[in-house]
C-alpha cells in the first residue's frame, strides 16, 4: 500500500511572484518593513538590482496609458511616439532620482586647525518639483556652518552633492530645506547651521494665479545661528543681493 507523502516530506514549493509590477514588490518591502515613502522619501535600501530598469519599463507603459487619456495619438504623432519612455526615464534617472538612489560618499576629515568661523557656501542651484503638480521648482540656497573642533569638514562640492539628493525628489520647498538641514546637521555635527533658499515655483507661474514675478524665501536656523542675533544677521547681510 502506498503512503501518501507527510508534509515534511515534500519539496518546499516558493510562491511564484512572476507577472508582479515590480512597484507592487516595492510597496510590499516598505509596508512589511513600516516604511515611509511618501514623495520626499528614499527608498533606495528596497529597491533591488535590477529592479529600477523594471520600473523604468513600468512607469513607461503607465505613461502611455496617461498620454492615450489625454488623447494624444502616440501611434502617428512623431512628436509623442517616445515621449512615455522619455518621461519614464526623465522622473526615474533624473528629476526624481534623490528617491531611488542612494546618497552621495562623503569624505569626512576632522577639524585639525580647530576652525571656528563663519562659512558660507552658495548659491547652489536648485532643481527640483513640487509635489503637488509635479511642476519645477527652480532657484538658489546659501548654506552657513558655524564649527567647532568636533565638527566633521566635507569637501565644498559635497553640500552641493547633498542639496541635489535631497532636491531630486518630489518636494514642498519648506519641507526639503528641514531635511536638507536635518541631513547636514547630522554629517557635520556644527555648533551652528542656517539655510536660506530662494526659489521660483511653476506651479504658480505656469499655472493657477500665474504670477510670473512672485519667489518664495525661506530660511532655517540650527544652534547658534538661532541663539545669537549677532551671528544671524551677519549670515544674511553676506548674502548677495540682486540689483
Amino acid at each position: 500500500m502506498l503512503i501518501p507523502a507527510q508534509p515534511e516530506d515534500r519539496p518546499a514549493v516558493a510562491a511564484s511572484d512572476e507577472g508582479t509590477p515590480v512597484s507592487v514588490k516595492i510597496r510590499e518591502r516598505l509596508k512589511a518593513a513600516r516604511h515611509r515613502f511618501h514623495a520626499n522619501d528614499n527608498i533606495a535600501e528596497f529597491i533591488e538590482p535590477g529592479e529600477l530598469e523594471a520600473l523604468l519599463d513600468e512607469v513607461e507603459v503607465k505613461m502611455r496609458d496617461v498620454l492615450q487619456s489625454l488623447v494624444i495619438d502616440i501611434d502617428s504623432d512623431h512628436n509623442t511616439g517616445n515621449t512615455a519612455r522619455r518621461v519614464a526615464k526623465m522622473y526615474l534617472n533624473e528629476v526624481f532620482r534623490g528617491r531611488y538612489v542612494h546618497g552621495p560618499n562623503l569624505t569626512e576629515f576632522p577639524n585639525a586647525e580647530r576652525l571656528n568661523e563663519l562659512m558660507i557656501v552658495g548659491p547652489i542651484t536648485v532643481r527640483s518639483a513640487c509635489s503637488h503638480h509635479f511642476c519645477p521648482i527652480m532657484g538658489k540656497l546659501w548654506i552657513g556652518v558655524m564649527p567647532n573642533e568636533h565638527t566633521n569638514v566635507i569637501g565644498l562640492s559635497k553640500y552641493a552633492r547633498l542639496a541635489e539628493w535631497v532636491m531630486g525628489r518630489p518636494q514642498i520647498q519648506e519641507e526639503a530645506v528641514v531635511q536638507l538641514a536635518d541631513l547636514i546637521q547630522e554629517k557635520t555635527q556644527p555648533d551652528g547651521l542656517a539655510l536660506v533658499m530662494e526659489a521660483e515655483h511653476f506651479c504658480m507661474q505656469w499655472r493657477g494665479v500665474k504670477e510670473t514675478d512672485s519667489k518664495m524665501i525661506n530660511s532655517v536656523m540650527r544652534g547658534v545661528f538661532l541663539k545669537d542675533p549677532n551671528l544671524r544677521r551677519e549670515f544674511l547681510s553676506l548674502l548677495p543681493r540682486k540689483g
